[in-house]
């Protein structure tokens, strides 16, 4: 019987709504849901393709077990998974005690997933060596806010984006992170024209396609950006003194390190133009003015003072809590907020109490009824995998996460983690990365085949309705560490089961949501029943609250601190931990694209979202390539004190000189030297303990191989991609397309290909099929190509030597699923046929399968705006994620 479910897309931290029709077995179709408050209809190119990610042929279905790393996976069932991991934990923590045992968990986790996770580490096993994937992005957000307000609350709305006057962006890039808070932004500027957009960002983005103000800031240097508007606030006399007296406390300690630092001190220290900072001063203070960051204010060893720097201008200005304005972070991920609310950080406890306070612990140990829980901060992210790499770790349990491509100095945290005596993990998929290097896999539902909430980015709470049964064998994650608690206390000789028998999800909620009573974030007056009948509410919701309008956090002007008033911190300038040098002469930063997300488990399997960026490509500015004889589309090596990345190239104006940019979602099992964080460094903020992702001093040169290929398969092939690029120097797997995906896989090695391996290639090629082939050979020159042909259309391609970018018109034809026809002859040969060129170029847009070239074609042919372009070509209808790149064209 076919039913009409609610869910949330499960990607970044927007939170927003779908309608879901399932027939119980499958996903029967997906949209926006139209009456959620935060997407009002509308969805990204991935949350579109979010049902495609369901059932798809990597699932973890069922349980899986091996006693070494050297061992292969064998099926079992659940009680023989969680009694040998329980009881390996349970002699482990016999031994070494608590601290030597650990979890590692996830902001895509529901919030019920969560709070078990952290009640059974802190309340039961008793150490707070519980961190979570959100330690990398959200942390020195945390801090800040705690630091300025007394507690981590996001004051402002997305309804703040209708009412704002100016918008201030900052180390964010919504166009491509957050796709539709930027179209809500787009929109807003669209309806007033007279509203002020500022984007100060090292890289010229797409979401720098509505900005009146581009501040192309070297990297670390937000703090005396930050410090120079205030400066100017201050002798203007934009500030809202009023304000400043009654609610805030620090003013005078930190007026004398901002007076000192000038807009032409900071413009020489940022490498910008002392002009701009004054006019973006002004824009800022004489508007309302929303400020949004995320990654590229956090990642940083100065991260948490970077956030202070910019709320010391909101309270100096008194935009705090007031519509149209206010500091808003942009979440990460769908459900880092969540997490934060249960105190899933290693030095945070449950319902945003503080674990150095004691009567806060004894609040929360009555409430779980443990006699107390611990008063030591446990291991964040970094400090735990160090913990793993001496053995002061010996057990670790990583749950909807895949920290061997997401962490810095991704290399030692893989070696760190496989000198481990147990890891557990919990995911709904296999292989990835870090599977492989697990010793037992739980099979976790995925989304939606599980119930609970997730609060996104503005506070605003949702239930998440099941719309298929779990998968195989899995269960939900709540449900997993549950099973594993009772067992777990089984084998220590303590009876959980007063704790951890819960029947159902809202259970769980319940119990987080009693816990939340009488704090800054009490939710007791929400139910599941309350979110189905009046749709998504945001925190604080205590009982009696009116359901459906907005809550701005301090708009009366308390603040959750002592004395009720806001703090301005007084911060100073640290420039980057790693600065450049002669050896290592640029600087490297990290970040996502448009159509992918995190480690790509997800989205690198779905072909349409592959067609944008199917390969990770290394960004540089013209006259740094020129200056290293590097031309566009070459494979370089870029290398760091701690590792190397092999890649192509994107020569770009959108970067400053002296800066690359490096996408950071591949990891080696799709990118062989591709993943990003071989490069990056695990120096943390000090405070929040949040890696400093977005600089490392690198070098960049030309990487020659001794040849270069291109295999094409048609179909979805992406496990036998992976096999192929096995043991090469340079290997890439994508599968992009829409109605005809081709699975392609680019390959490049410094010694020459021998017999063996052409054969390894063909035969996964191939795949054992009697089928028509052509082949072609110049020894003299390096050249071996294949083609696989059946029924008149072109199955696979072995294409080595030469120029590896002719094959791209063999692609096209696959994609196009057309017979070769004519074309027979030429399939193979050099140069190809006369007629071969493209006219379709690189996807733009991904929704209607439109390139770059099409797009151009029309603008020749006098499509001279967004809608023209949009009517002759369809591009832009669908998500409209590609309209600043259509935008970008025009200009």
């Amino acid at each position: 019987m076919r039913q009409v479910i609610k869910s949330i897309c499960s990607y970044c931290g927007t939170g927003c709504g779908i309608r879901l029709e399932s027939d119980g077995e499958r996903i029967i179709s997906l949209q926006g849901d139209e009456q959620h408050p935060t997407n009002r209809g509308k969805l990204c190119s991935k949350g579109r393709e979010l049902h495609h990610t369901v059932r798809t042929h990597d699932r973890l279905l069922r349980p899986q077990l091996r006693t070494s790393l050297d061992a292969s996976f064998a099926p079992v069932d659940w009680d023989t998974a969680l009694e040998y991991g329980a009881q390996k934990f349970a002699d482990i923590i016999r031994e070494h005690g608590p601290d030597a045992v650990a979890f590692y968990v996830s902001g895509q986790l529901l919030t019920e997933d969560y709070y078990v996770f952290n009640k059974l580490m802190k309340g039961f096993i008793g150490s707070n060596n519980i961190d979570t994937n959100s330690r990398l992005c959200m942390s020195s957000a945390v801090v800040g806010y705690k630091r300025a307000f007394g507690a981590d609350g996001p004051p402002a709305c997305y309804d703040d984006i209708e009412l704002a006057d100016s918008f201030f962006i900052i180390g964010a890039n919504p166009a491509y992170a957050h796709p539709i808070v930027f179209r809500r932004m787009e929109a807003a500027r669209e309806a007033n024209p007279d509203l002020k957009v500022v984007v100060a960002d090292p890289r010229r983005t797409d979401t720098c396609s509505i900005a009146d103000l581009h501040l192309p800031l070297k990297p670390g240097t937000d703090i005396p950006l930050l410090q120079a508007m205030l400066n100017v606030m201050i002798w203007e006399g934009l500030i809202d003194a009023d304000y400043i007296a009654r609610h805030t406390t620090g003013f005078e300690n930190i007026r004398a390190q901002v007076e000192a630092m000038t807009p032409r001190k900071a413009a020489g220290i940022c490498g910008l133009e002392a002009t701009d900072i004054v006019k973006a001063a002004l824009w800022f203070a004489e508007n309302k003015t929303l400020s949004f960051w995320t990654m590229g204010m956090n990642q940083s060893t100065s991260g948490a003072d970077k956030n202070n720097a910019l709320l010391n201008l909101h309270l100096a200005t008194g935009q705090i809590g007031k519509p149209g304005c206010g500091p808003f972070s942009l979440t990460g991920q769908p459900n880092a907020m969540g997490g934060r609310e249960v105190g899933g950080l290693a030095n945070m406890l449950a319902a945003h109490r503080d674990y150095t306070n004691p009567a806060h612990r004894q609040e929360v140990a009555d409430y779980w009824g443990v006699a107390s829980v611990p008063d030591k901060p446990g291991l964040t992210a970094t400090r735990l995998f160090e913990a793993l790499e001496t053995g002061a770790v010996k057990a670790v349990w990583i749950a909807c996460t895949n920290p061997i491509v997401s962490m810095p100095d991704a290399k030692r945290a893989e070696a760190a983690l496989k000198k481990a005596e147990l890891v557990m993990v919990s995911d709904a998929y296999h292989p990835t990365d870090t599977t492989q290097c697990g010793h037992i896999l739980f099979p976790a539902a995925g989304w939606a085949e599980k119930e609970g909430t997730v609060t996104n980015s503005e506070r605003r709470i949702s239930h998440v309705q099941q719309a298929l049964p779990a998968a195989g064998m899995s269960r939900p994650d709540w449900k997993i560490a549950a099973d594993f608690a009772l067992r777990l206390g089984e084998k220590l000789g303590q009876d959980w089961s007063h704790a951890f028998g819960y029947e159902h999800a809202e259970s769980v909620f319940n119990e987080h949501r009693g816990l939340t009573a009488g704090t800054d974030i009490d939710i007791t007056g929400l139910s599941y029943a309350l979110l189905d009948q009046h749709g998504p509410q945001q925190w604080p919701f205590p009982t009696g609250s009116d359901t459906g309008k907005p809550r701005r956090l301090y708009a009366n002007g308390q603040f959750e601190t002592a004395d009720g008033r806001a703090c301005f911190l007084d911060v100073s300038y640290r420039p980057v931990a790693e600065p450049t040098d002669a050896a290592y002469p640029l600087s490297l930063t990290t970040g996502r694209i448009r159509d992918q997300w995190h480690t790509m488990t997800k989205t690198g399997a779905v072909p349409s979202l592959m067609q944008h960026m199917p390969v990770p490509r290394l960004q540089i500015h013209p006259t740094d390539a020129a200056a290293r004889n590097i031309g566009e589309d070459d494979l370089v090596r870029v290398t760091s004190r701690r590792g190397e990345a092999v890649v192509a190239v994107q020569i770009s104006r959108d970067m400053r000189e002296g800066l690359v940019f490096l996408p950071m979602h591949w990891g080696e099992m799709t990118a062989r030297a591709g993943r990003a964080n071989n490069l990056t460094q695990s120096v943390v903020d000090p405070v929040s303990g949040e890696p400093e992702f977005k600089h490392s001093a690198v070098q960049v040169e030309c990487f020659k191989p001794a040849w270069r290929g291109m295999m094409l398969m048609a179909g979805a092939r992406l496990e036998l991609g992976r096999k192929m690029i096995e043991g090469y120097t340079y290997g890439v797997v994508s599968c992009a397309g829409s109605d005809h995906p081709v699975t392609a896989v680019e390959l490049a090695c410094t010694k020459p290909v021998r017999a063996e391996q052409y054969k390894h290639l063909d035969q996964l090629l191939e795949q054992g099929r009697s089928i028509e082939t052509l082949t072609y050979t110049d020894r003299k020159h390096g050249i071996s190509r294949k083609a696989w042909l059946e029924d008149g259309r072109l199955m696979a391609v072995r294409w080595v030597g030469g120029n590896i970018h002719e094959a791209q018109w063999l692609r096209k034809l696959m994609l196009e699923g057309r017979d070769v026809g004519e074309l027979r002859p030429y399939l193979l040969a050099p140069g190809g046929p006369v007629n071969k060129e493209d006219t379709k170029g690189h996807i733009i847009c991904a929704c209607q399968n439109v390139g770059e070239l099409e797009l151009k074609a029309a603008i020749r042919d006098g499509a001279d705006t967004v809608d023209a372009i949009k009517a002759c070509t369809m591009a832009g209808t669908g998500c409209g994620s590609c309209v600043p790149e259509i935008k970008r064209l025009l200009a």
